[in-house]
């Protein structure tokens, strides 16, 4: 483990960081997960007067329900760019202090007759190291020498990067937030508010209304919701998934079992295990946060089959809402004049947060936005699937 001796209000007092390019810029940020308190406070540090909404608390959506599995293994160049930036930014500011990143390397894999996915691994593992990606190609017998707790008889290709680790959303959430209001930002939470536009403005329940230059809507899965009432449709749906900790001494690595679909990683409690995709659009506002009665035992039966000499007792476990959009690729940038979104990352906006907060932190300031992530490129009526976040599937 890699990491800083600083607080959290320390952090935001970082001079090097300083800039005046935001100055007498006004910011309301809605949402406080880790997309949103980082981005709120990397416009404080470019001199912009920032308000941070929160409905509930600090990481009490999604951000408090993620996996916190990072990794970079991913075969476009802009994600794989992304998650190593976030992967960087999790290393510097990881520390006693303030939330522990710890370094893991990251398998994921495919069984024996698996014929799609197994070329999908193969073909994956090219273009990540055509994009400087580490990434290596594994058999069953070089990953069961590396890795002896893994069950490898029936795989066919594995793939390893080294690039990875996991840590707690909810701590580093918190700890983003802390600097930020140490950056000088205003945190409200426990107030919802509607957005507006022309100009774009922010109303609270008490009915409160502030002009700003600039909105950005990270509200998770109530995204879509807030922005419809403001006459701004976006192509997003929210999906439900499902995870559980059990108590064991697994150790490493985290993994990802393509064919049985489901993915693993160390947790202080043992092991954190998930996937459990409905997909099919979910209320954010109705779905169960309870785990489905059967979600543990079946889960628990595959991972014995790929983790065979470990022993599993099951601590707890629960439902969370991640985003889906039609092309698989997030909704980040401006969608109108004043009003910026950023959602819609698949189950995969966590891990690539520190990132996608700084990203679009610089497109309110003054710089362009991410082409590839451009939320204007749907009109935002499109009818699409939900497909699960975690899959091997890319786009040719």
């Amino acid at each position: 483990m890699t990491g800083s001796d600083r607080s959290p209000t320390e952090l935001a007092v970082d001079s090097d960081a300083l800039t005046d390019r935001g100055e007498d810029l006004t910011v309301a940020v809605v949402g406080a997960g880790a997309v949103g308190v980082t981005a709120a406070y990397e416009l404080a540090l470019e001199g912009a007067e920032v308000t941070l909404y929160e409905r509930d608390t600090v990481s009490s959506g999604a951000s408090g329900r993620a996996a916190g599995i990072c990794y970079d293994a991913f075969t476009d160049s802009l994600d794989a760019e992304l998650a190593g930036e976030a992967i960087e930014r999790f290393r510097a500011i990881s520390g006693e202090d303030t939330f522990s990143f710890v370094e893991c390397p990251y398998v994921w894999l495919a069984r024996e007759g698996d014929d799609d996915r197994i070329e999908t691994v193969r073909e994956g593992i090219r273009r990540m190291q055509e994009n400087g990606v580490i990434a290596l190609e594994v058999g069953p017998d070089s990953l069961a020498e590396r890795f002896p707790s893994i069950r490898t008889d029936d795989v066919a290709v594995a793939g390893i990067a080294g690039a990875a680790g996991y840590t707690d959303p909810g701590r580093y959430t918190a700890c983003l937030a802390a600097a930020a209001t140490g950056a000088g930002v205003t945190l409200e939470t426990e107030t919802p508010v509607e957005v507006r536009t022309d100009p774009s403005r922010i109303v609270t329940e008490r009915g409160d209304e502030r002009e700003v230059d600039a909105v950005l809507v990270a509200a998770g899965a109530h995204t879509k919701r807030l922005l419809a009432d403001a006459g701004i449709p976006i192509a997003m749906k929210p999906y439900r998934v499902q995870a559980l900790v059990a108590d064991s001494d697994f150790s490493e690595p985290i993994c990802y079992d393509a064919t049985g679909d489901f993915y693993v990683r160390p947790h202080p409690d043992g092991i954190l295990v998930g996937n459990g995709t409905e997909t099919r659009e979910a209320d954010p506002d109705e779905y169960d946060r309870d785990a489905d009665p059967e979600f543990a035992s079946s889960l628990l039966d595959r991972l014995t089959h790929r983790l065979p000499d470990a022993e599993f007792d099951l601590e707890r476990s629960w439902a969370g809402l991640c985003t889906a959009t039609p092309d698989r690729n997030p909704l980040v940038g401006e969608l109108r004049e004043g009003i910026y979104v950023a959602t819609g990352f698949q189950g995969q906006g966590f891990m690539r947060a520190p990132a996608i907060g700084e990203r679009v932190a610089r497109e309110i300031v003054d710089e362009e936005g991410m082409a590839a992530f451009d939320p204007t490129r749907f009109a935002g009526d499109e009818s699409f699937d939900v497909t699960e976040g975690m899959t091997l599937t890319f786009e040719e």
